[in-house]
Protein backbone atom coordinates (compact mmCIF):
# COMPACT_ATOMS: atom_id res chain seq x y z
CA UNK A 1 0.00 0.00 0.00
CA UNK A 2 1.52 3.35 -1.06
CA UNK A 3 1.52 6.34 1.28
CA UNK A 4 -1.06 7.90 -0.96
CA UNK A 5 -3.66 4.95 -0.78
CA UNK A 6 -3.02 5.28 3.34
CA UNK A 7 -3.90 8.66 3.35
CA UNK A 8 -7.16 8.57 1.73
CA UNK A 9 -8.13 5.74 4.01
CA UNK A 10 -7.38 8.10 7.36
CA UNK A 11 -9.69 10.07 8.27
CA UNK A 12 -8.76 13.49 8.60
CA UNK A 13 -10.49 17.09 9.31
CA UNK A 14 -10.02 18.01 5.18
CA UNK A 15 -11.91 16.70 3.02
CA UNK A 16 -11.31 18.41 0.45
CA UNK A 17 -13.39 19.11 -2.89
CA UNK A 18 -14.06 15.80 -5.15
CA UNK A 19 -10.75 14.11 -6.27
CA UNK A 20 -10.00 14.77 -9.88
CA UNK A 21 -6.96 13.74 -11.86
CA UNK A 22 -5.64 17.32 -11.87
CA UNK A 23 -5.88 17.32 -7.85
CA UNK A 24 -5.86 14.38 -6.30
CA UNK A 25 -2.32 13.56 -5.73
CA UNK A 26 -1.65 17.07 -4.18
CA UNK A 27 -4.78 16.96 -1.95
CA UNK A 28 -3.58 13.12 -1.34
CA UNK A 29 0.02 14.54 0.12
CA UNK A 30 -1.59 18.47 1.85
CA UNK A 31 -3.90 16.06 3.68
CA UNK A 32 -0.89 13.67 5.27
CA UNK A 33 1.05 17.26 6.40
CA UNK A 34 -1.49 18.76 7.80
CA UNK A 35 -2.80 15.07 9.86
CA UNK A 36 0.80 15.27 11.21
CA UNK A 37 -0.55 18.40 13.30
CA UNK A 38 -4.02 16.78 14.35
CA UNK A 39 -6.39 19.34 15.85
CA UNK A 40 -3.69 22.28 14.75
CA UNK A 41 -5.24 25.46 12.80
CA UNK A 42 -1.99 26.37 10.71
CA UNK A 43 -1.16 29.56 8.85
CA UNK A 44 -1.23 28.93 4.98
CA UNK A 45 -0.07 31.02 2.42
CA UNK A 46 -1.60 30.11 -1.06
CA UNK A 47 0.50 32.34 -3.61
CA UNK A 48 -1.11 32.74 -6.72
CA UNK A 49 -4.14 30.79 -5.38
CA UNK A 50 -6.69 32.64 -7.67
CA UNK A 51 -10.30 32.21 -6.80
CA UNK A 52 -9.36 29.36 -3.97
CA UNK A 53 -9.44 26.07 -4.96
CA UNK A 54 -7.07 24.86 -2.40
CA UNK A 55 -7.78 28.14 -0.35
CA UNK A 56 -11.37 27.26 0.53
CA UNK A 57 -11.26 24.21 1.52
CA UNK A 58 -8.55 24.46 3.97
CA UNK A 59 -10.04 27.12 5.57
CA UNK A 60 -13.05 24.96 5.55
CA UNK A 61 -10.74 22.35 7.59
CA UNK A 62 -10.11 25.17 10.45
CA UNK A 63 -6.88 26.46 8.70
CA UNK A 64 -6.32 30.62 8.06
CA UNK A 65 -5.41 31.42 4.25
CA UNK A 66 -4.17 33.94 2.91
CA UNK A 67 -3.68 34.03 -0.95
CA UNK A 68 -1.49 36.12 -3.16
CA UNK A 69 -2.72 36.56 -6.32
CA UNK A 70 -2.23 39.02 -9.42
CA UNK A 71 -5.15 38.99 -11.09
CA UNK A 72 -8.37 41.78 -8.56
CA UNK A 73 -11.10 39.70 -10.57
CA UNK A 74 -9.89 36.20 -9.52
CA UNK A 75 -9.36 37.52 -5.60
CA UNK A 76 -13.04 39.26 -5.93
CA UNK A 77 -14.10 35.23 -6.93
CA UNK A 78 -12.45 34.25 -3.77
CA UNK A 79 -13.95 36.90 -1.44
CA UNK A 80 -17.80 35.94 -2.88
CA UNK A 81 -16.63 31.66 -2.54
CA UNK A 82 -14.76 31.79 1.06
CA UNK A 83 -18.41 34.13 1.73
CA UNK A 84 -20.63 31.21 0.41
CA UNK A 85 -18.19 28.60 2.21
CA UNK A 86 -18.79 30.28 5.89
CA UNK A 87 -15.15 30.69 5.97
CA UNK A 88 -14.87 34.41 5.12
CA UNK A 89 -13.17 35.22 8.45
CA UNK A 90 -10.28 32.33 7.81
CA UNK A 91 -9.66 33.79 4.07
CA UNK A 92 -7.38 37.17 2.84
CA UNK A 93 -6.97 38.07 -0.17
CA UNK A 94 -3.66 40.41 -1.20
CA UNK A 95 -3.56 41.44 -4.64
CA UNK A 96 0.31 41.12 -5.73
CA UNK A 97 2.40 38.97 -7.63
CA UNK A 98 5.22 36.35 -6.97
CA UNK A 99 8.14 38.55 -8.36
CA UNK A 100 6.80 41.03 -5.12
CA UNK A 101 6.09 38.27 -2.50
CA UNK A 102 8.98 39.20 -0.31
CA UNK A 103 7.22 42.39 0.54
CA UNK A 104 3.62 41.32 1.03
CA UNK A 105 4.19 38.80 3.50
CA UNK A 106 5.84 38.36 6.67
CA UNK A 107 9.61 36.22 7.41
CA UNK A 108 8.63 32.93 9.90
CA UNK A 109 5.11 33.45 9.31
CA UNK A 110 3.90 30.55 7.63
CA UNK A 111 3.49 26.68 8.77
CA UNK A 112 2.17 25.48 4.74
CA UNK A 113 3.03 27.44 1.56
CA UNK A 114 1.29 26.52 -1.83
CA UNK A 115 3.14 27.78 -5.01
CA UNK A 116 1.32 26.26 -7.87
CA UNK A 117 1.49 27.16 -11.43
CA UNK A 118 3.50 30.23 -10.56
CA UNK A 119 7.12 29.40 -11.18
CA UNK A 120 6.60 29.05 -14.66
CA UNK A 121 5.99 32.45 -15.50
CA UNK A 122 7.53 34.81 -12.82
CA UNK A 123 10.61 36.79 -13.52
CA UNK A 124 12.79 35.13 -11.31
CA UNK A 125 11.81 31.83 -9.97
CA UNK A 126 14.73 31.64 -7.77
CA UNK A 127 13.69 34.64 -5.92
CA UNK A 128 10.06 33.56 -5.17
CA UNK A 129 11.63 30.28 -4.05
CA UNK A 130 13.54 31.95 -1.25
CA UNK A 131 10.69 34.07 -0.22
CA UNK A 132 8.45 31.11 -0.08
CA UNK A 133 10.93 29.54 2.21
CA UNK A 134 11.66 32.95 4.48
CA UNK A 135 7.77 33.30 4.82
CA UNK A 136 8.04 29.47 6.25
CA UNK A 137 8.21 28.70 9.75
CA UNK A 138 10.98 26.40 10.77
CA UNK A 139 9.39 22.62 10.20
CA UNK A 140 6.87 24.55 8.02
CA UNK A 141 6.47 22.56 4.11
CA UNK A 142 5.89 24.03 0.73
CA UNK A 143 3.50 22.66 -2.06
CA UNK A 144 5.27 23.36 -5.25
CA UNK A 145 3.60 22.78 -9.03
CA UNK A 146 4.97 23.15 -11.92
CA UNK A 147 5.51 22.83 -15.64
CA UNK A 148 7.16 19.36 -16.83
CA UNK A 149 9.03 19.74 -19.85
CA UNK A 150 8.73 16.27 -20.73
CA UNK A 151 5.30 15.98 -21.14
CA UNK A 152 5.16 19.12 -23.04
CA UNK A 153 7.55 17.96 -26.03
CA UNK A 154 5.25 15.11 -26.34
CA UNK A 155 2.71 16.73 -26.38
CA UNK A 156 3.74 19.17 -29.14
CA UNK A 157 5.51 16.33 -31.46
CA UNK A 158 2.03 13.77 -30.74
CA UNK A 159 0.13 16.57 -32.36
CA UNK A 160 2.61 16.93 -35.15
CA UNK A 161 3.89 20.12 -34.23
CA UNK A 162 7.76 18.74 -34.57
CA UNK A 163 9.46 22.35 -34.89
CA UNK A 164 8.05 22.89 -31.46
CA UNK A 165 8.89 20.12 -29.77
CA UNK A 166 12.23 20.13 -30.72
CA UNK A 167 12.60 23.37 -29.31
CA UNK A 168 11.55 23.01 -26.29
CA UNK A 169 13.76 20.19 -26.05
CA UNK A 170 16.62 22.11 -26.68
CA UNK A 171 16.21 25.16 -24.73
CA UNK A 172 17.29 24.93 -21.48
CA UNK A 173 14.68 26.86 -19.97
CA UNK A 174 12.54 24.54 -21.80
CA UNK A 175 10.64 27.31 -24.04
CA UNK A 176 9.36 27.49 -27.57
CA UNK A 177 10.47 30.95 -27.71
CA UNK A 178 8.54 34.44 -28.01
CA UNK A 179 4.53 32.82 -28.43
CA UNK A 180 5.03 30.87 -25.48
CA UNK A 181 2.48 30.83 -22.90
CA UNK A 182 4.95 29.99 -20.45
CA UNK A 183 8.89 31.30 -19.83
CA UNK A 184 10.13 28.09 -18.21
CA UNK A 185 9.15 24.20 -17.64
CA UNK A 186 10.62 22.18 -15.39
CA UNK A 187 12.35 18.33 -14.71
CA UNK A 188 12.14 16.71 -11.53
CA UNK A 189 15.92 17.18 -11.13
CA UNK A 190 15.92 20.94 -11.90
CA UNK A 191 12.88 22.06 -10.01
CA UNK A 192 14.52 19.71 -6.81
CA UNK A 193 17.32 21.93 -7.32
CA UNK A 194 15.65 25.19 -7.52
CA UNK A 195 14.05 24.33 -3.63
CA UNK A 196 17.11 23.26 -2.28
CA UNK A 197 19.00 26.50 -3.27
CA UNK A 198 16.14 28.03 -1.30
CA UNK A 199 17.48 25.79 1.74
CA UNK A 200 13.99 23.77 1.30
CA UNK A 201 14.62 19.55 1.73
CA UNK A 202 12.46 18.56 -1.08
CA UNK A 203 10.77 15.15 0.70
CA UNK A 204 8.45 13.91 -2.45
CA UNK A 205 8.30 14.54 -5.34
CA UNK A 206 4.99 13.69 -7.67
CA UNK A 207 4.12 13.76 -11.46
CA UNK A 208 0.28 15.30 -11.64
CA UNK A 209 -1.73 14.75 -14.92
CA UNK A 210 0.51 11.92 -16.00
CA UNK A 211 -2.44 10.34 -18.18
CA UNK A 212 -5.13 12.74 -17.76
CA UNK A 213 -3.78 14.73 -21.00
CA UNK A 214 -3.22 12.47 -23.21
CA UNK A 215 -6.22 9.52 -23.02
CA UNK A 216 -8.74 10.24 -25.57
CA UNK A 217 -11.47 12.10 -23.91
CA UNK A 218 -14.38 9.16 -24.29
CA UNK A 219 -11.85 7.12 -21.59
CA UNK A 220 -11.35 9.86 -19.76
CA UNK A 221 -14.48 10.93 -18.78
CA UNK A 222 -16.03 7.53 -18.88
CA UNK A 223 -13.73 6.31 -16.12
CA UNK A 224 -12.93 8.94 -14.07
CA UNK A 225 -12.78 7.23 -10.92
CA UNK A 226 -10.56 4.67 -12.44
CA UNK A 227 -8.35 7.33 -14.16
CA UNK A 228 -8.00 9.02 -10.79
CA UNK A 229 -6.43 5.80 -9.19
CA UNK A 230 -4.33 5.02 -12.16
CA UNK A 231 -2.84 8.74 -11.42
CA UNK A 232 -2.04 8.17 -8.09
CA UNK A 233 -0.75 4.62 -8.87
CA UNK A 234 2.23 5.87 -11.33
CA UNK A 235 2.97 9.12 -9.66
CA UNK A 236 5.79 8.92 -7.88
CA UNK A 237 7.18 6.08 -10.49
CA UNK A 238 9.56 6.33 -13.04
CA UNK A 239 9.43 6.75 -16.01
CA UNK A 240 5.60 7.47 -15.47
CA UNK A 241 6.37 10.81 -12.61
CA UNK A 242 8.62 11.89 -15.48
CA UNK A 243 6.35 12.69 -18.20
CA UNK A 244 3.33 14.19 -16.47
CA UNK A 245 1.92 17.18 -17.40
CA UNK A 246 2.98 19.18 -13.79
CA UNK A 247 5.35 17.93 -11.14
CA UNK A 248 4.62 18.33 -7.79
CA UNK A 249 7.10 18.85 -4.96
CA UNK A 250 6.53 18.62 -1.19
CA UNK A 251 9.59 20.47 0.30
CA UNK A 252 10.65 21.66 4.19
CA UNK A 253 12.42 24.04 6.13
CA UNK A 254 14.65 22.73 8.12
Amino acid sequence: MTRLDRVEQTPGRLAGPPLTPRTAVIWSVLRAELERRPGAALTVLDVGGGTGGFAVPLAQAGHRVTVVDASPDALAALTRRAAEAGVAERVRAVQGDGDALAGLVDPGSADLVLCHAVLEVVDDPGAVVAALAAALRPGGAASVLVAGRAAAVLGRAMNGHLDVAAALAADPAGTAGNRDTLRRRYDADGAAALLGAAGLVVEEIHGVRVLADILPAAVADGQPAALVELERALAARAPWRDLAAQLHLFARRP
